[in-house]
């Protein structure tokens, strides 16, 4: 009898026990799996060095670009691109120079998902851009076919100011943080001219920020850039 009461009383303490560790890792793993891993909000800002780099093989172009966003929503940030470019263009029967400085503003989503706290993106976004620019036609050979009065190269400037457009951009691009807070990105855009000004009895080849102007009033761009978040919080 004694036998099996002490037999009992054995398999109770162990049950008791192996209860208690089960109940432990329960709450551990409910801890572990509870933990939330928070991302920083704020402003980042940098630069597009394509510009630069560009201008260093092309002596006909020069530009400087400032780029930001900040974030409002998880996947979703505001963005925006100031700028100023200097463009000169050669044609068959001309030479022109298109300068000024412009404005591009609207949004980046983001698609991709990260894993825990990283902050890599994969986005899609749109701007509408806003160019305000001067173009100097530096020289011009009127198109005459004739041997007998060929013609004269006029190399004399005219400058149009107050010269704008307006355009839409459609915006595909990745985004990586390589170190706490820096990140480096590179991006394509599609562009749609709306509208353009024009000067007196020429044409608007090259408008900052749009770049080169064809008759299908379309284009493509592309960015390289170097950002520094400065976070202003954590959620």
């Amino acid at each position: 009898m004694y036998k099996y009461f002490i037999n009992i009383c054995f398999l109770f303490v162990f049950v008791s026990g192996f209860s208690q560790e089960q109940k432990k890792d329960t709450l551990i793993n409910a801890k572990t799996d509870s933990i939330v891993y928070k991302t920083n909000y704020g402003l980042r800002l940098g630069i597009d060095i394509s510009k630069p780099i560009l201008a260093q093989f092309n002596s006909t172009y020069s530009g400087l670009e400032i780029v930001g966003d900040y974030r409002i929503k998880k996947n979703l940030y505001i963005a925006a691109e100031v700028g100023y470019e200097e463009e000169t263009t050669a044609e068959d029967y001309t030479n022109s120079t298109a300068k000024g400085s412009y404005i591009k503003l609207g949004f980046n989503y983001n698609a991709y998902k990260n894993w825990l706290d990283m902050n890599n993106e994969l986005f899609l976004g749109y701007r509408y851009g806003f160019s305000l620019f001067d173009q100097t036609l530096n020289s011009y050979t009127p198109n005459v076919n004739s041997v007998y009065f060929p013609a004269n190269q006029i190399t004399t400037p005219v400058t149009t100011t107050g010269l704008n457009a307006h355009w839409s951009e459609f915006v595909i691009g990745l985004k990586v943080e390589t170190f706490k807070n820096f990140f480096i990105s590179f991006s394509g855009s599609y562009k749609v001219l709306m509208s353009v000004k024009e000067p007196d009895n020429f044409k608007t080849l090259y408008s900052p920020g749009f770049n080169r102007i064809f008759e299908s009033s379309t284009g493509f761009g592309f960015n390289y850039t170097l950002t520094y978040l400065i976070p202003f919080k954590k959620k």
